[in-house]
């Protein structure tokens, strides 16, 4: 399901370029002048010590990344199990803001960090961000139609 939410005002924004071995990760907390930058090995250890610096800020936290193949299944997986709202950039909105931006077609991982914390901090959640939750109907099955529950069910 998608919801069209904002950003909210206090939260620390995380934006992350996801990559088949590593993951620039950008960190924008509310009262810091700078922004903190991490790269995140694709293992379970990194991707424990990113929650874990995450929750010792000790304010909301929205994630944002651009799916790529299926790499960004983990750490998407890991940041929504500890708490974290976890949003997915669609790749023509981070492309056609890269290119607005910058005035560039020029593509690298920590400038699409900096595009994707730029898209969260205007809260653009309408159509450029999209918000995944985990809300679904008790005992539906997860990728089915209604269309196949209600055949089964007849």
């Amino acid at each position: 399901m998608t919801t069209s939410d904002s950003t909210p005002a206090a939260a620390v924004l995380v934006a992350i370029d996801i990559a088949k071995v590593r993951n620039e990760v950008l960190i924008e907390a509310p009262g810091h002048k700078r922004r903190r930058r991490l790269l995140v090995l694709n293992t379970r250890v990194e991707h424990d010590h990113l929650i874990e610096v995450l929750q010792a800020y000790g304010r909301p936290v929205v994630c944002a990344f651009e799916a790529t193949g299926n790499y960004h299944r983990p750490i998407a997986w890991r940041l929504a199990e500890a708490g974290f709202e976890v949003r997915l950039v669609s790749s023509l909105a981070l492309a056609r803001t890269r290119e607005a931006l910058h005035n560039s077609w020029d593509k690298s991982d920590p400038k699409d960090a900096q595009v994707m914390l730029h898209m969260l901090r205007a809260r653009s959640g309408s159509s450029s961000i999209v918000t995944h939750g985990r809300r679904r109907r008790p005992g539906r099955p997860v990728g089915s139609s209604s269309r196949s529950v209600k055949a089964a069910s007849s």
